[in-house]
C-alpha cells in the first residue's frame, strides 16, 4: 500500500475503534434503566471495553510480525463487527459487559495495527506528524460519535448505536480485502516474547514518555466515564444537550492535533509535549475549582482546553517512546498501546467507583493524573 492509503486506512480504523468508547456514552443512563441496573454497573462497560483493548495488544503486535499487518487487522475488524452486532441483542447487564470486553479485543487489534502500519513507514518528526493524523481521527470520533450516538438514541433507540458500528466496520473490512498487503520488513528480533517486552520496560527512554501519554489519556477516560452522570443527573442536562458537548470537545482536540501536524517539524517534539501537558494541568485545576463551585461552564470549557493539550501530548509522547526504544519493529508500538489501554482501564474502574454527587472527586483525579504526566516527562529531561 502507498503511504497515503496506509494513513487513510489507519485513520478510519482508529475512528471506528474509538467510536466504541464515545458513541454509546449518551445512552448510558437509558441502558441502565432498560436493564434495571444501577448506573455504576453499566459504567463498568467502559473499563471492560478498555481492558479488552489492553489485554491482547502485545499478542497482536507479535502476530502481525508473523502473519502480516493486513491479516491481523482483518481479523480484528471482523471480531469488532460481530461483537457490536451482538451487543444490540442483549438485555442483561452481565452479557452486555462481557460483549463490551470482547468488542474491546477487536478494537485492540484495530488500534495497535493502525499505529504499527504508521510506524513501519515513518520516523522522527515525520512519525509525530503522521501519528497526529490518527489523533485527528480520534478527535473526530469524540464529537461525531457522541453527537451521532445522541441522535440514534433519540430516533431509533440505543441498539441502533451498536448496529451502526457493526455495519461501518464490516464495510471497512470489505474495503481492506481489496487493497494490497503492506511490504513491511520483519525486524528479525531473536529475543523471546517476554524477553522482548521486558527489555523495553527496562528502558527509561521508552518507559517515561510512554507513561506520560497514558496518564494524559487517563484524564480523557476519567471525564468520559463520569461526565454522562455528572451532566445528565447531577446538573440536569438532557441526553441531547450532553451529546452536543462533543462538538466543542472535538474542535479542541482537532486544534491540538493540527498544531502538532503543522508545526512539530519546526518546533520539535519536546516543545509540544511540555506545552500540551502544561495546558492539561492548568485546565484540570480550573475544572476542580468549577466542580467545587458547581459552575458547569468551569467544567466543560476548561476541559476543551485540556483536550487540546492532550492532543499535543499523545502523538508526540508515543513517537518519542517508540523512537527511543532499544528494539525495533512493531513491539514498542504494541507495548505503548498496551500500557495506555491498561492504564485507561484501571483509571476507568477507579473513576466509575467515585460517587457521582461529589463531582470534585472526579476532577481531583484528573488533576492528579495531569500532574503525574507532567512530572514524568520532566524526568526525561534530567
Amino acid at each position: 500500500m502507498k503511504n497515503d492509503s496506509i494513513i487513510f486506512i489507519a485513520c478510519i480504523t482508529v475512528f471506528l475503534a474509538q467510536l466504541g468508547i464515545t458513541m454509546y456514552l449518551p445512552a448510558l443512563p437509558i441502558i441502565a434503566a432498560a436493564f434495571s441496573s444501577p448506573p455504576q454497573d453499566i459504567s463498568l462497560s467502559l473499563p471492560a471495553f478498555l481492558i479488552g483493548m489492553a489485554a491482547p495488544m502485545l499478542v497482536w503486535g507479535s502476530l502481525s510480525e508473523k502473519y502480516g499487518r493486513k491479516t491481523i487487522l482483518s481479523v480484528s475488524l471482523l471480531l469488532y463487527a460481530i461483537c457490536s452486532a451482538g451487543i444490540s441483542l442483549v438485555y442483561e447487564t452481565e452479557m452486555f459487559i462481557l460483549l463490551r470486553f470482547l468488542q474491546g479485543l477487536g478494537a485492540s487489534g484495530m488500534s495497535v495495527m493502525s499505529r504499527i502500519m504508521i510506524r513501519d513507514r515513518f520516523s522522527g518528526a515525520l512519525l509525530s506528524k503522521s501519528l497526529s493524523w490518527l489523533s485527528i481521527a480520534f478527535v473526530v470520533s469524540l464529537g461525531v460519535g457522541q453527537y451521532l450516538g445522541a441522535i440514534l438514541l433519540a430516533s431509533l433507540g440505543w441498539q441502533a448505536i451498536f448496529i451502526s458500528l457493526a455495519t461501518a466496520t464490516l464495510l471497512l473490512f470489505l474495503v481492506l480485502l481489496r487493497l494490497p498487503s503492506s511490504n513491511a520488513l520483519p525486524s528479525y528480533n531473536s529475543l523471546s516474547f517476554f524477553a522482548t517486552y521486558g527489555r523495553l520496560l527496562k528502558s527509561r527512554d521508552f518507559l517515561l514518555p510512554a507513561l506520560a501519554g497514558g496518564l494524559g489519556y487517563g484524564v480523557i477516560i476519567t471525564f468520559n466515564t463520569c461526565a454522562p452522570f455528572i451532566f445528565q443527573e447531577s446538573l440536569g442536562w438532557s441526553a441531547s444537550e450532553y451529546g452536543l458537548l462533543g462538538w466543542p470537545i472535538s474542535l479542541s482536540y482537532l486544534v491540538g492535533a493540527w498544531l502538532v501536524n503543522r508545526y512539530v517539524i519546526r518546533k520539535g517534539n519536546i516543545f509540544f509535549i511540555l506545552l500540551g501537558l502544561s495546558i492539561l494541568l492548568f485546565s484540570c485545576t480550573v475544572m476542580l475549582l468549577g466542580s467545587i463551585l458547581l459552575w458547569p461552564l468551569l467544567l466543560w470549557i476548561p476541559y476543551c482546553f485540556g483536550v487540546a493539550g492532550q492532543a499535543m501530548n499523545y502523538p508526540v509522547s508515543m513517537a518519542i517512546a517508540t523512537e527511543n526504544a532499544p528494539i525495533k519493529g512493531p513491539y514498542a508500538m504494541a507495548l505503548c498501546g498496551f500500557m495506555h489501554q491498561l492504564m485507561a482501564a484501571v483509571i476507568g474502574i477507579i473513576a466509575s467507583l467515585l460517587p457521582g454527587k461529589y463531582i470534585w472527586m472526579s476532577t481531583g483525579l484528573m488533576c492528579v493524573l495531569a500532574m503525574a504526566a507532567l512530572v514524568t516527562i520532566l524526568r526525561t529531561r534530567q
